[in-house]
């Protein structure tokens, strides 16, 4: 077909990073909801050369999902946005299926056309059950709200960054089509931060690296990981719903990258045993106004007291929240001990085997961080369990509770049977949503081996959830 008529909006790499860097202050600033909810409806009444508007939200598994809204519907239409939730795994039934979502105008990034196309702008959306009220499955609704309250009352600011670590394998499709191939193979056999200036590996990594910075990301560093074809680009701190947004956003730019190219990222925890696999280091830390509430140059490893407390109330509601955690059959494979898995219940500042490390850090960037994370875990549940948990959760009177000889499940079945019978989770996300959550892991657990043996098995990515489509588990 013909575009020579054509005239979609397609930037140059700077002019989105400034745009995104615009927003990103707005944000961060906490500008008022109406404020720019009225000057991106401008923006996109004024450029004509937007045609569509995609919505993004995330289901309760983590999985991201994709609107495209017509540009002049969507401005016409914003506050009645309806979809199907029943097909939506985790969400309604389908007796109860309407549900409404929400812009939040605040998350509106512009992107980089040869990624994302030409002619579009993305936004974040929260859900809404059918009688107006934040539906509860909506977990970036939940941690908005936690966030917002916690900033409204007490003027706190919940902060965060997360290390993704990923590999690129060759071929595209690599995780959909492993039930056939039983294999994954790597385009790259350098180790950590080894790799040649033009090889396979590290033309992707620059590659995502450009988007990012587009997209307001901030970069800080990106190299290739200890095992083959691993990657890790990292990104700056920041307010704690963007950083889950941006996490969602860097597995989709990540994603279509590789796909680009030929090739698959995969952000599996453990694709392929005997050499290490892929976590999701966790960095938080909380912030009044601009003081530090984890920094104290006099605390044991520069740690506030509040941030120890923090701390043993994470490693006391630890078997409460692996499942969040770690909540894929693969996932429980990363907590191997042999290959530097965070699987001890410890705080450490220096044995990487602890489920948290305190790393080195000033009265800027002292915080803690929780390494027994997985990268296919929901974001914006995980985050919300770990704040929830350090700031609101109990301390147990187990003796030694920084160093206790204690571990995290070695296997899903036992991560569900914690999950579904703490009372602490209950608490925190309602018996409904712990109950759809045990549903939905249990359902991927029981097609696959208990126990888990030295090699992946199939049904490990063929019901992983990233890679869910009906087609896949029909072949069970």
């Amino acid at each position: 077909m013909s575009t020579e008529f054509r005239n979609f909006l397609a930037l140059s790499y700077d002019e989105l990073e400034d745009l995104n860097l615009q927003a990103k202050a707005d944000r961060m600033n906490r500008v008022s909801a109406d404020s720019i909810r009225e000057k991106r409806i401008k923006y996109l009444t004024d450029e004509k050369r937007i045609k569509a508007v995609t919505v993004l939200f995330s289901d309760l598994e983590g999985r991201l999902h994709l609107l495209d809204y017509d540009k002049k519907f969507l401005i016409d239409s914003y506050e009645n946005l309806t979809f199907d939730g029943s097909s939506i795994r985790g969400f309604t039934a389908q007796k109860e299926s309407d549900l409404r979502l929400g812009i939040d105008w605040s998350a509106f990034y512009w992107v980089p056309a040869d990624v994302f196309g030409t002619g579009k702008v993305v936004v974040f959306g929260h859900v809404i059950d059918k009688d107006g009220t934040p539906y509860s499955g909506d977990m970036r609704g939940v941690l908005k709200a936690y966030s917002d309250k916690l900033f409204n009352e007490k003027k706190w600011t919940l902060n965060a960054a997360n290390e993704i670590e990923g590999f690129l394998f060759a071929g595209r499709d690599a995780e959909r089509n492993f039930h056939q191939t039983g294999k994954f193979d790597f385009i790259n056999s350098g180790g950590y931060y080894h790799s040649l200036p033009l090889d396979p590996l590290r033309q992707f990594i620059d590659t995502a690296a450009e988007v990012q910075r587009a997209m307001g990301f901030q970069n800080e560093k990106d190299h290739p990981e200890v095992a083959p074809s691993q990657f890790e680009i990292n990104y700056g701190y920041g307010e704690v719903v963007a950083a889950a947004d941006q996490i969602q956003l860097y597995k989709l730019l990540c994603r279509q990258i590789a796909n680009n190219m030929g090739y698959t990222a995969s952000f599996l925890p453990k694709p392929v045993v005997g050499v290490n696999g892929s976590g999701m280091h966790t960095n938080v830390s909380i912030s009044e106004g601009k003081t530090n509430l984890f920094w104290d140059p006099k605390g044991e490893e520069k740690l506030s007291k509040y941030g120890w407390d923090f701390v043993d109330r994470i490693l006391t509601h630890a078997l409460d929240i692996c499942l969040i955690l770690n909540s894929s059959v693969n996932s429980s494979r990363r907590l191997d001990p042999h290959f530097e898995a965070p699987n001890q219940i410890k705080a450490s500042a220096t044995d990487r085997g602890s489920m948290v490390r305190i790393p080195i850090g000033n009265s800027r960037s002292m915080r803690t961080e929780v390494r027994s994370v997985a990268p296919d875990a929901n974001p914006y549940l995980t985050l919300y369990s770990i704040f929830k948990t350090g700031i609101d959760g109990s301390t147990s009177k187990l003796a030694n509770l920084r160093q206790a000889e204690r571990y995290l499940p070695d296997n899903i079945q036992k991560a569900i049977d914690d999950f579904k019978g703490s009372k602490w989770i209950g608490e925190i996300l309602g018996t409904d949503v712990q109950g759809r959550f045990v549903d939905l892991k249990q359902a991927s657990a029981d097609r696959c081996a208990r126990a888990l043996g030295t090699f992946v098995k199939a049904p490990e990515v063929q019901f992983h959830h990233e890679v869910y489509n009906q087609s896949l588990w029909n072949l069970f």
